[in-house]
């Protein structure tokens, strides 16, 4: 079910992962931002789309993970966007035939396996290179592009809402998840991308991560500082004290702690 975080944005949350959907209410219809995640979860968000009387008139994927790709036939043909670089990836990404197959074994090891429908994978078209807002008929939805976690990652600022849309960054349950396949200095690439979300959290009252809780007034900032602790650490070869990792986790949560342990061995080497 859709619930209201500011006027006229609304988050739908996943069961899988904390997955977060967002929604922007505009003049002719809404902007959709990273649906998922199974077929009943996105037919729920098509029910409650339906009943408000606004149809999907533009979405958005943060970045180029599987769970930010994914749409369903009720959402309508509206034009999908994301970044070039994201769009580029994208491309090579749906170049292997059995790219949505690969996706689905690799969700045979999860709760949610054969629940997501891979029919609509992907369809993203890049905005041209240094585009800075989304275009639609709504609300301005400025674009911070930066190469943290995943290569043309975005967080959107919905200026006159007060509100940032994260991606996979500022989350209070997982981790910062560096980009250890593709980027050549993904520490320095997650520091920068804290950086431009520094230069607005002044300016915001509502965060939404991809995956987490959303955070009210401060807890941009908040988790600002607690990322960037992290990634310094990471950095440094210390043990970070995190509160999403070790003894003081979330119940259920655990397995973030493997990821931290991955990541640390991986720049170790």
């Amino acid at each position: 079910m859709l619930t209201r975080v500011a006027e006229g944005v609304l988050v739908h949350e996943s069961a899988f992962v904390q997955s977060n959907a967002v929604v922007v209410q505009g003049r002719a219809g809404v902007l959709l931002i990273d649906p998922g995640v199974t077929g009943s979860e996105l037919d729920c968000l098509a029910d409650d789309l339906a009943a408000s009387g606004q149809p999907v008139v533009a979405g958005f994927s943060t970045h180029p993970d599987w769970d930010h790709l994914l749409w369903h036939a009720r959402l309508g043909e509206a034009p999908r966007h994301g970044t070039a670089r994201c769009a580029d990836t994208v491309r090579d990404l749906l170049s292997d035939p059995d790219v949505t197959a690969r996706v689905a074994d690799h969700l045979l090891e999860t709760e949610i396996a054969g629940q997501v429908p891979l029919d609509l994978f992907g369809l993203v078209t890049g905005l041209p290179p240094g585009t800075g807002q989304i275009p639609w008929d709504g609300p301005q939805v400025r674009i911070i592009e930066h190469q943290a976690h995943a290569p043309g990652h975005a967080a959107l600022l919905i200026g006159e809402r007060r509100v940032l849309v994260a991606g996979d960054m500022l989350s209070d349950v997982l981790v910062p998840m560096l980009d250890l396949e593709g980027a050549a200095d993904p520490v320095e690439d997650y520091l920068a991308a804290l950086e431009l979300l520094q230069d607005v959290a002044a300016d915001v009252d509502v965060v939404v991560p991809g995956h987490g809780s959303v955070g009210g007034p401060g807890e941009a900032q908040a988790r600002i500082d607690l990322d960037r602790a992290y990634v310094r650490a990471l950095r440094d070869g210390r043990a970070p004290a995190d509160p999403r990792i070790g003894p003081s986790a979330r119940p259920g949560w655990e397995w973030v702690s493997g990821i931290h342990e991955g990541q640390l061995q991986r720049l170790a080497r």
